[in-house]
């Protein structure tokens, strides 16, 4: 019977193989993520009409004291200085 559902709805796979409905851990909001990571903020790109991104902004240990305490401003000003950024691309989970 399992192959006569997938081949019914195809989208039963792909919920399956890639568990994109899961969000792990549980009963965390990760719109907050200076609960979870020091010196984080969340932010949001409009990549195109339609379509935002959240993505995470987390400053290295040895920035973290000037961290302490700053608003979203700072965050994306330290974005334009000179120190390297380094993107990591979860998947497609869902969650960051």
């Amino acid at each position: 019977s399992v192959p006569f559902l997938i081949r019914l709805f195809p989208s039963l796979l792909t919920k399956f193989v890639y568990l994109n409905f899961l969000a792990f851990p549980f009963f965390v909001d990760f719109r907050r993520p200076e609960l979870l990571v020091n010196n984080t903020i969340s932010l949001y790109l409009t990549t195109e009409p339609g379509i935002t991104v959240g993505i995470w902004h987390t400053v290295p240990g040895s920035r973290g004291a000037e961290a302490q305490g700053k608003d979203q401003r700072w965050y994306e000003e330290a974005l334009a200085d000179a120190h390297p950024v380094i993107i990591y691309l979860h998947g497609n989970g869902g969650t960051r």
